[in-house]
């Protein structure tokens, strides 16, 4: 689903962050990305996520050349991929539930059509009193089930998270977890980038590990 060749990635004039990565990530699997702090994981997500472009190197994503894609194209491959970004970034004028529900109003589907999904999920993530809450009165792992109910709730291809349990106790992190590989036996290709290796050492998986900016593939 996901090719890298040779890529690399430098952010103006400096040295390179990312240097002649090549992987794939295959339809319907699941990994981790971990390396130590600076080691480029964010960027590599950035690239995933196509709000960046390579220096250097090809990436296909869905069988396209994503660096031939204009700009609309690329706004229309983005809306296959579900993304939990450290910070959240949830809409501070939107309700808890308008947050989840963004990706189906962006699609043009009619409320009553997901109403009772977005509802459900809250409920599961343990935000069903919170749903008429606006984001600056959540806390931040109230902040952080609400990004990732919002990633989920359209059941993407690709899903990308960055440290999704990094606010929350263990119990819940665990729960967040098995959502995360429910999503991926339904069919959607996951990767996680944590620092835990506690966590990952629980779960026969994928590694993709990044140090100095390259990248050493575990199967």
């Amino acid at each position: 689903m996901i090719r890298f060749e040779n890529v690399g990635l430098r952010y103006g004039f400096g040295a390179e962050v990312l240097r002649d990565l090549s992987f794939h990530i295959d339809s319907n699997s699941f990994q981790f990305l971990t390396g130590p702090s600076g080691a480029g994981k964010t960027s590599l997500l950035r690239l995933l996520f196509l709000s960046l472009k390579p220096t250097r190197g090809l990436i296909s994503m869905f069988n396209q050349d994503i660096t031939t894609l204009t700009k609309d194209n690329r706004a229309t491959l983005r809306r296959r991929i579900g993304i939990v970004f450290q910070d959240f970034r949830l809409l501070d004028h939107l309700t808890t539930y308008e947050n989840v529900a963004l990706p189906f109003r962006v699609l043009g589907k009619e409320e009553d059509s997901y109403r009772s999904e977005v509802i459900e999920l809250l409920q599961w993530v343990g935000l069903g009193e919170r749903m008429d809450a606006l984001p600056p009165v959540l806390s931040g792992g109230e902040k952080q089930r609400a990004a990732i109910a919002r990633a989920v709730i359209a059941r993407p291809q690709l899903l990308l998270a960055d440290e999704p349990t990094g606010n929350v106790d263990p119990n819940l992190g665990q729960r967040l977890l098995r959502l995360f590989i429910e999503l991926y036996r339904s069919g959607t290709s996951v990767v996680i980038a944590t620092h835990d290796i506690a966590l990952m050492d629980e779960y026969d998986a994928r590694r993709l590990v990044l140090h100095e900016g390259r990248l050493h593939v575990y199967e």
